[in-house]
């Protein structure tokens, strides 16, 4: 990644605590869930100390669920050898002050083991090693995320005591890009999009959703690791600003029957001097360049087997319906917003848009995922089929999976993902699967019970 200057400098944190305006420092790394874990230090405290040695966390953040329960299945931490610790190292080039929350700044963390070698499972690790990979062939990648969230009027406390039932919506209908309708919660996205800025990430825009209550805003694009750094600070933010005013909101990938939350991810390709590669010349085909059609092949090529990493929880694969503008096809189009990749943008702006995750996904493991895909067209040199003219829900290709269990197996069993990111990884990731799923088959909804109650 080429040298950038932090959101917040070092010295410039030295100076904030002298003067009394930072008291506070949060040290945190993403989880398998993508959700920010680590502590809160003493300003004062980290400078001297954290800043230099780092601190400790136990090894089971990487292997409970999503309720932080301690399970079975995961070789780098069980009961059996005692749940250790692994080292939180700061990245400064991701200090940033937090203005939603007075006084504090954060910094995100790498994690090692006590010997100093990596934690490979660890999501922002993985995300590393294929950078490096393609860095190996002369290419960095740019990335921007899409999240979409509903707003609900019902604070976090009151959602949960009511079991998340007859929450009510910011927004009674569709405002899908309506200046009224997000004018009505204008106050919560204003704050939202201000404090944002305030912490170092550069806002576009804010619009309405098909949803009742669904809004989105966009960041501008960057680095690959910067974005998903920024997406993990930014889906933690907006949920703690949330809660400060009286509200609430979730990413959650399909919370009812209607429009699901989508976090679409844009990719494209630059050489060591940030020039893009993805454009093509005026005799290549669809204006892409040969790097790009080969990266796209891979996409394709690896969709399915790498679709834990753009879906991973039960609840992502409600989703994918058929005229829903959620993916079903294995397909890509030119600006065609029913296929699962999507090719976008002119002449530097070229690039393609993975329609697959929704607003649960983890960011490192997707980049990392279509990275990884784009790199095996490109060592492969994959032809790229032609793109889909029309509506991809009717035509005929492979289809995306439709559960969380087809997808583990594709996943547990692909030779590709092994090769890419290791036993290590894919077995840590295929057991992950495997707790959501004994979870959930464990689990009575009330789905069943209002089917079976008085009728079975």
């Amino acid at each position: 990644m080429a040298d950038r200057t932090p959101p917040l400098g070092i010295e410039e944190l030295h100076a904030l605590v002298a003067a009394g305006d930072v008291d506070t420092v949060v040290l945190a790394f993403p989880d398998m869930q993508g959700r920010l874990q680590g502590k809160r230090f003493a300003a004062r405290f980290f400078l001297d100390e954290v800043l230099h040695h780092g601190t400790e966390g136990c090894n089971y953040l990487l292997a409970v669920d999503a309720d932080m329960n301690t399970v079975d299945g995961y070789a780098m931490s069980s009961w059996d050898s005692g749940y250790g610790d692994f080292a939180m190292y700061p990245d400064l080039e991701t200090l940033r002050r937090v203005p939603w929350n007075e006084g504090t700044a954060l910094v995100t963390a790498d994690l090692a083991w006590a010997d100093g070698s990596p934690v490979v499972a660890a999501p922002r690790q993985i995300l590393r090693r294929q950078l490096d990979r393609l860095a190996a062939h002369g290419l960095t990648a740019q990335v921007g995320t899409e999240l979409e969230f509903i707003v609900f009027k019902d604070t976090y406390e009151a959602a949960w005591n009511a079991d998340y039932r007859d929450l009510t919506p910011a927004n009674q209908y569709n405002i899908d890009y309506s200046v009224l309708g997000t004018g009505r919660i204008e106050p919560l996205l204003r704050r939202i999009r201000n404090e944002m800025a305030a912490a170092g990430l550069t806002v576009e825009s804010a619009k309405g959703e098909c949803n009742p209550g669904q809004h989105e805003i966009v960041f501008r694009y960057d680095d690959a690791l910067v974005t998903c750094d920024q997406h993990t600070v930014y889906k933690t933010g907006a949920k703690e600003i949330a809660a400060q005013e009286g509200v609430s909101l979730t990413f959650m990938a399909k919370f009812n029957e209607r429009e699901g939350n989508s976090c679409h991810i844009h990719l494209s390709l630059a050489d060591p001097t940030g020039a893009p590669v993805m454009p093509g010349g005026p005799s290549d085909p669809g204006g892409m360049s040969e790097t790009m059609r080969h990266f796209l092949a891979g996409q394709l090529a690896a969709l399915r087997e790498f679709s834990l990493l753009y879906a991973p929880n039960i609840n992502s694969y409600k989703r994918f319906q058929p005229g829903s503008f959620a993916p079903t096809a294995v397909a890509w189009g030119h600006d065609n917003r029913t296929c699962a990749l999507r090719v976008v943008g002119h002449g530097g702006s070229t690039r393609f848009e993975n329609r697959l995750p929704g607003g649960d996904v983890n960011p490192y493991l997707a980049v990392a995922g279509m990275v990884a895909a784009g790199l095996h067209g490109i060592e492969q040199r994959l032809e790229l089929p032609d793109a889909c003219p029309g509506n991809a829900y009717t035509g005929d290709y492979a289809h995306v999976p439709t559960t969380l269990r087809e997808a583990a197996e594709l996943w547990q069993h692909s030779a590709l993902a092994r090769s890419a990111f290791g036993d290590e990884v894919v077995d840590h990731y295929r057991n992950m699967a495997r707790v959501e799923l004994d979870a959930f088959d464990a689990a009575v909804t009330d789905w069943e019970r209002r089917r079976s109650f008085e009728r079975m």
